[in-house]
């Protein structure tokens, strides 16, 4: 069995970033994801704030971190993650089929969509409920949807769909929406969207496919109803890892603990980069940044642990 130096468990802009770092420094390193490019794929529609970028479809830039990737002298695997062990100085990495061992591992396997739990959810996944306005968008051509949450990727979907939809509700729990400014401004402008705020969804509701959904305005303290034809849920993201036991210590938010200076875990050798850590703000150059430290870190701990031997 080939024993590495380092393994990237995660392919989005993290897990990339810390593949091109480490293959960079020479390190023998295996990069194993079942897909590329992360929440770049699903969550970031359009995106204005990548340097080098004035305006780029998520799609399009995950596709250029991928091919970077591919590029550089590194192993890769498609395949998914399902646990990760340490004996004496080696990890073992576990796929659904194989078993990699490596002196050090990067954590970057990143966040999911977040589910509200909220009546008819489930019932109507893929019957006009969805997360994903990039995968999902083109199926409400001329039709009325309602978008939950009032962040950024809300007011992102809502642009998405603007082009698409026939009319938009974009319902925000909270009194005020939270997207910044250069997002407001654009929603604020176009006639086909409609925010409202203080509004807890509460029932998504259909036949065979989604007709209404039932919303509490928490001002008035009253139910009220919405037709349509389908909802977006953009409620944020939840974090997503493989069995760790007793390696990494996690928050409130279930998300890994690392010392943010050099992203090491209480593990060593175990390093955490993207949004499945502590990490503060969850953006994409945060992510690529935090995938470079925790390649930096991994570089310098197997660096010293030679020079003991």
């Amino acid at each position: 069995m080939n024993k590495y130096d380092l393994i990237v468990v995660g392919g989005g802009p993290a897990g990339i970033t810390a593949g091109i770092y480490s293959a960079r420094q020479g390190l023998d390193t295996l990069l194993i994801s079942k897909n590329f490019g992360g929440q770049l794929t699903k969550k970031a529609v359009l995106i204005h704030n990548y340097p080098g970028f004035k305006k780029i479809a998520g799609l399009d830039l995950a596709k250029k971190f991928e091919e970077h990737l591919k590029s550089l002298d590194l192993d890769i695997n498609q395949d998914e993650v399902v646990k990760i062990q340490k004996k004496n100085s080696f990890f073992s990495v576990f796929t659904n089929q194989k078993e990699f061992k490596s002196k050090s591992v990067i954590l970057a396997t990143g966040a999911k969509a977040r589910r509200l739990g909220v009546s008819g959810e489930e019932k109507f996944l893929g019957k006009g409920v969805g997360y994903c306005v990039v995968c999902d968008g083109a199926l409400f051509a001329d039709k009325k949807v309602a978008i939950i949450g009032g962040g950024n990727t809300g007011f992102e979907a809502a642009q998405f769909l603007s082009k698409i939809a026939k009319k938009i509700y974009l319902l925000e729990y909270s009194s005020q929406v939270k997207a910044d400014q250069r997002n407001q401004r654009i929603i604020e402008n176009d006639s086909k969207t409609e925010i409202i705020i203080n509004a807890q969804l509460q029932k998504i509701k259909g036949d065979k496919f989604v007709n209404s959904i039932i919303y509490k305005d928490r001002k008035a303290q009253k139910k009220k109803e919405l037709k349509v034809d389908g909802v977006f849920i953009q409620a944020g993201l939840e974090t997503v890892y493989p069995e760790l036991g007793d390696l990494v210590d996690f928050n409130k938010q279930d998300q890994v603990i690392f010392d943010l200076k050099t992203h090491k875990t209480k593990t060593p050798g175990l390093f955490v980069a993207g949004d499945v850590g502590v990490g503060k703000f969850k953006q994409i150059i945060i992510a690529c940044g935090e995938g470079a430290t925790a390649s930096l870190s991994a570089f310098n701990y197997l660096k010293k642990n030679e020079s003991k031997n």
